[in-house]
């Protein structure tokens, strides 16, 4: 009891000091609980749930999310399970959508509200992983007695955001522990491999949101394998992941109103004659390519006759 007691005489006095809540993202949460969601450290409780008819309406509005992370969620918990972590997969409202545990832990997780059903925002139930990812739009990682209720002081989480096609906050994936060997050394491994699976998952969704669409890689950005943008058959761009946006200064507007790929790259640009001339090779080499050489046949798909096409491939020093 004294030492709940005293980790709510912390999260107070830290609270009240203008210049912890401006250096630490911990405190400025604690503030949040205590001056937005009117929340008190000391009390023990649980997450809130959502009724089984709401929770059944929140997967159904996220089954594409479900969908797309359910590999990534098998093969995390595969690396992860075993080592007394569980996973949550929840929405953009922190409803726990999905979960990942060893039966031998699920007992003690259920008691501390990690379950399906759960909501695990701030004004739910405090600072923690995934509620204070979710407020901030960033990966945060939750040790112990940063966590705001006393009742969460035993448990150790990261938590990653997810975003969907147009790089808005959709989901978040949290890793939990309760483990009391569990360091700063061990989040910090287990958050990289959580945010490398956000990552995967992000790529998923997006890929899944432009189907027959053409996937290029920004290579100037800080991480180009979740750079990327889907490009239709036209050279246009039809939607940007937010590591894409945030590289290439991309947003909705930009990208409705019709982006060539090229110019949104800031490749080297070309007159409107020379793009045309390009446009055209491009088109003869695809189909000599598809005939493997053969002029007649390139020509047959391209529907001009035999002596026409190498008039063009002599003009476009093709031969």
């Amino acid at each position: 009891m004294r030492e709940l007691a005293a980790h709510a005489e912390h999260v107070y006095t830290c609270a009240q000091r203008d210049s912890a809540a401006a250096n630490s993202s911990i405190v400025a949460s604690w503030r949040r609980c205590i001056s937005m969601h009117r929340l008190a450290p000391e009390q023990m409780r649980q997450p809130l749930r959502v009724s089984d008819q709401e929770w059944r309406k929140a997967r159904e509005a996220s089954e594409h999310l479900i969908a797309d992370a359910s590999v990534e969620l098998d093969r995390l918990f595969a690396t992860v399970g075993r080592s007394g972590c569980c996973l949550i997969l929840t929405d953009h409202n922190g409803i726990a959508l999905e979960r990942r545990g060893a039966a031998g832990d699920d007992k003690h997780f259920r008691e501390l509200g990690l379950w399906t059903g759960s909501v695990w925002t701030e004004a739910s139930i405090g600072t923690n992983g995934i509620g204070t990812a979710i407020a901030d739009e960033r990966s945060v990682t939750i040790l112990r007695d940063q966590h705001f209720f006393c009742s969460n002081i035993s448990l150790g989480c990261t938590t990653a955001p997810i975003r969907d096609h147009r790089g808005q906050l959709a989901a978040a994936l949290d890793i939990s522990t309760c483990r009391d060997d569990v360091s700063d050394v061990t989040l910090g491994i287990l958050g990289q491999m959580v945010r490398d699976a956000a990552l995967r998952i992000e790529v998923n969704l997006f890929k899944s949101a432009f189907p027959g669409a053409r996937f290029l890689m920004v290579a100037g950005a800080n991480n180009p394998t979740a750079a990327l943008l889907a490009v239709d058959r036209h050279d246009l761009v039809l939607g940007a992941t937010r590591a894409a946006r945030l590289a290439l200064k991309l947003d909705d507007r930009r990208i409705s109103a019709g982006l060539p790929a090229a110019d949104a790259l800031q490749e080297q640009t070309m007159s409107a004659d020379e793009d045309l001339v390009e446009a055209e090779r491009a088109a003869l080499l695809r189909a000599l390519s598809r005939s493997s050489g053969n002029v007649s046949q390139a020509a047959v798909a391209l529907g001009m006759s035999r002596a026409t096409l190498h008039r063009k491939m002599k003009r476009l020093n093709l031969h």
